[in-house]
């Protein structure tokens, strides 16, 4: 067996709190950010690279639900959050809810156009 298939058989063995510890131990002898040893344990723990994924989420998609009662006021902050519709585009985004608004923003920007459309009148959500 080579060293790097003895090292993956080793590495597979570890618990999450094992891995945390590598994880940390790895930083410090490497210096490196914590980014980088969080994806060399959960590539070589397995089930921490679920868990870990789903506690992190930095990209969020804001989806219409339903244009609500006042559709022009929606398109209005619709053509006003994103640019590059038309007057028909955002008509038909609002009118063929649910539909992404928009995709891969942060969370903050997902929870700013999240409240402009409440306060439009349409139902939201952020996904």
């Amino acid at each position: 067996m080579s060293k790097i298939e003895q090292l993956v058989a080793d590495l597979s063995t570890l618990t999450v709190l094992e891995a945390a510890e590598l994880s940390k131990a790895l930083e410090e002898a490497w210096g490196v950010s914590a980014a980088a040893p969080v994806a060399v344990a959960a590539a070589g723990g397995g089930a921490a690279a679920p868990a870990e994924a789903a506690e992190e989420q930095t990209e969020f998609t804001v989806v219409i639900v339903d244009g609500g009662d006042k559709k022009i006021n929606v398109i209005k902050e619709i053509r006003g959050i994103r640019s590059d519709l038309g007057l028909k585009e955002a008509k038909d985004l609002v009118e063929g809810a649910p539909q992404n608004v928009k995709e891969n923003i942060s969370k903050q920007e997902a929870a700013e156009i999240k409240a402009k459309l409440e306060a439009a009148g349409a139902k939201v959500e952020v996904k």
